[in-house]
């Protein structure tokens, strides 16, 4: 899940949303994937399948795993605040999350990219840890020795990123973490409320 590597709008049709980013190939067919494709009529999913599917959609989003999944979870279910948006809140304050929001990677498996082959710095340090914590008035930023790269420059260059939580310093390709989400402020069309039901159950 985290590495997934299949094809990516067959998933955005799975789900109906196309949580990869804008794809040409998922505007031509907006309808589930398989052989009958748009004719086929689908069972009425319970509400377990439901809650379980908007579950892989966040999981399929972030690229995370299972068991990481489930234990941001538990970390959303102690702090404080609704456990639905903080989970969200989690999911976002991760590294390859973050280079991507700043727009120093297109995609977030590209970012996961970046993160792990040491292209990034939290606070002047690099981490190649895609899942690492960012915290509020943390500075992440591109490696001096990376400031060239053509991947980079490119994703920079065509940057449509603008989030009031972040905030860009585009003379040292930084950015910085301001403070963590609110609900209304993060794009992904997640129903998060789904998904605490699931794990309560």
């Amino acid at each position: 899940m985290a590495r997934y590597i299949g094809p990516k709008t067959k998933i955005a049709r799975k789900f109906g949303d196309p949580i990869y980013g804008p794809d040409k190939n998922y505007d031509k067919k907006n309808y589930p994937p398989g052989q009958h494709g748009v004719n086929k009529k689908r069972k009425k999913l319970s509400e377990y399948g439901i809650q379980l599917r908007e579950k892989q959609k966040a999981k399929y989003t972030y690229g995370v795993l299972e068991r990481q999944f489930a234990n941001l979870f538990e970390k959303a279910q102690r702090s404080k605040g609704v456990t639905g948006e903080v989970l969200l809140q989690l999911l976002e304050s991760r590294l390859d999350n973050l280079v991507y929001r700043l727009g120093i990677a297109p995609t977030r498996s590209g970012a996961r990219q970046l993160v792990t082959h040491r292209h990034i710095t939290v606070n002047g340090s690099v981490v190649n840890i895609p899942s690492y914590s960012v915290k509020p008035g943390d500075v992440v930023g591109v490696r001096e020795k990376s400031k060239s790269l053509e991947v980079i420059q490119d994703s920079l260059g065509s940057r449509r990123v603008n989030v009031s939580w972040l905030e860009w310093d585009s003379a040292v390709l930084a950015g910085k973490l301001i403070n963590r989400p609110e609900r209304d402020q993060i794009p992904e069309t997640i129903k998060e409320q789904l998904i605490v039901e699931l794990y309560s159950k």
